[in-house]
């Protein structure tokens, strides 16, 4: 009797969980991975043979993949040293209104940050305005629908993401390690490289894996701010529903996205597991 009212309370507890897992992300999942393999009301492969003899499908991924590794590069270089300033420098006190104020762009909204971006780079934006005021310029730089406009929009939202990550990890960071290997003989540098690097890797690792999840699959900003000079994959699945009305092929591109996605995550697997005992 015991063991059957266990049974039912776990049910319970477990059963909503799972009925809204299988119903809003199985479900969903296996449809769109069934209508990726048809075509023309057949199954088929042709959605897939299509995305590889197709040269500007192949050139959307390898953009894709590029825009999103550059951003994660920029933003791990610029949070890191934020980060440690935010965990080391500045006073216990005041660490709380300083992650306020790092953490302010999250309070407006992504349409809003990326229009905003597209003002200030745009050929009579702010930024071309001033270089020109101050004589550096004669003609504005063409900055808006650049991937440079998008790396730049992308990095202002992902540092402060990164930023969160490292300095939970340096907040964790024991200064008995520092103390340790000052005692063996270690220097600034050496402690940096052998001691305190290697502890914060897990928290790089979990924000460069989400900065890349994030920026891989967004439309919104490159949409924005790349215009339609260099096509991405969020834009070509976006193309294949709206202009061609083509779902199959817009799956299988989706199914595409997200292998990559789960290789990304598969090559971070061993930073990114909570139970590190």
């Amino acid at each position: 009797m015991t063991d059957a009212k266990l049974n039912w309370r776990t049910f319970l507890l477990v059963g909503p969980a799972a009925l809204f897992t299988v119903l809003f992300f199985v479900v969903p999942l296996a449809a769109m991975v069934a209508v990726s393999f048809t075509a023309g009301g057949a199954a088929s492969l042709d959605n897939y043979r299509h995305f590889l003899t197709q040269p500007s499908y192949v050139k959307a991924l390898a953009n894709s993949l590029e825009v999103t590794l550059i951003v994660t590069a920029i933003s791990v270089v610029v949070a890191y040293p934020l980060a440690w300033v935010l965990a080391e420098r500045v006073p216990e006190r005041w660490q709380r209104a300083a992650l306020m104020l790092t953490i302010l762009p999250f309070w407006t909204s992504y349409v809003v940050r990326s229009y905003s971006w597209l003002l200030l780079l745009a050929e009579r934006g702010v930024v071309n305005r001033a270089l020109m005021a101050t004589g550096l310029l004669d003609q504005p730089l063409q900055l808006a629908n650049t991937r440079a406009a998008t790396v730049i929009g992308f990095v202002h939202f992902f540092v402060m993401l990164l930023t969160l990550t490292i300095y939970a990890n340096f907040k964790q960071l024991s200064p008995s390690y520092r103390k340790a290997a000052a005692d063996l003989g270690a220097g600034g540098v050496q402690t940096f490289l052998h001691v305190v690097l290697p502890l914060t890797l897990p928290g790089i690792m979990v924000g460069a894996f989400l900065t890349f999840v994030l920026a891989i699959g967004d439309y919104v900003t490159p949409q924005l701010l790349g215009g339609s000079n260099e096509l991405l994959m969020p834009q070509l699945v976006i193309q294949q529903i709206g202009r061609r009305a083509d779902l199959p092929l817009a799956a299988a591109l989706s199914l595409i996205l997200m292998l990559v996605i789960s290789i990304a995550y598969l090559a971070c697997a061993r930073w990114l597991k909570l139970d590190r005992t």
